[in-house]
């Protein structure tokens, strides 16, 4: 699962709140909801990038492309257009049978969000509009982990078809380094591993290392990366 495979499973987990397809782009309406869904990207050959452009311009979008491995001639366009690489990021899977069995303390998978779920996220700056990304997918779950008797953190899965894919994990300052990331991302693969899924998918920034040292910890493999191109404000 990489590349386009990928991008239809972050599409279908973490959903922009409508779609265009340009000839070759895919433009991503995100409301608001971050990178990941106001990105636009391309399939196939390309030849006129000012229409990609004018799509986002139109939105009222920053123009922001999402870059993969073999996006090398939109990559070298973009940065002789003066457009600036941001996030860096890598993609991890495992399979949910290796992590499933690995969670150690109390979790609660729910639909939708309590409201101590919500509080984690805003105090991480995941606001409403994540939140309506959160509702746009299908098959999803929060879940909250306790330690010590607290509510310690929050993530959220969703699936799409045999991967589940986890985003916006957030564990509260106070409870960190404790197991509780841990316990989130595990138990995120027991819920995924009762949907039926396979595999479980996330994406970290390459700059995040004490989440890609736990991620490698727990088995889970790199399978590919992206980063975005955004156009300098003037």
């Amino acid at each position: 699962m990489i590349n386009s495979d990928f991008l239809a499973v972050m599409d279908a987990t973490w959903p922009a709140a409508e779609y265009q397809r340009l000839g070759p782009w895919l433009i991503r309406n995100g409301a608001g909801g971050g990178k990941r869904v106001s990105a636009a990207s391309v399939a196939g050959d390309w030849i006129d990038i000012a229409q990609a452009l004018a799509a986002m311009q139109d939105l009222g979008q920053t123009p922001l492309f999402l870059i993969r491995t073999e996006d090398t001639d939109l990559d070298q366009t973009l940065d002789a257009m003066g457009f600036q690489i941001i996030d860096p990021v890598l993609v991890y899977t495992a399979p949910v049978a290796l992590l499933a069995d690995q969670t150690t303390g109390k979790t609660y998978p729910h639909w939708p969000p309590l409201a101590i779920a919500r509080e984690i996220w805003a105090e991480a700056g995941i606001g409403p509009a994540r939140l309506q990304v959160m509702e746009r997918a299908k098959e999803k779950t929060a879940i909250l982990v306790r330690h010590q008797d607290r509510v310690a953190g929050v993530a959220f899965v969703a699936k799409a078809g045999d991967t589940a894919m986890l985003h916006a994990l957030e564990v509260s300052p106070l409870h960190r380094r404790q197991g509780s990331a841990q316990n989130l991302l595990t138990a995120a693969a027991g819920w995924a591993q009762r949907q039926g899924a396979a595999t479980l998918s996330l994406v970290v920034t390459t700059a995040n290392e004490p989440a890609r040292a736990l991620y490698e910890k727990l088995g889970m493999q790199i399978v590919g990366g992206y980063h975005y191109r955004v156009q300098p404000l003037s």
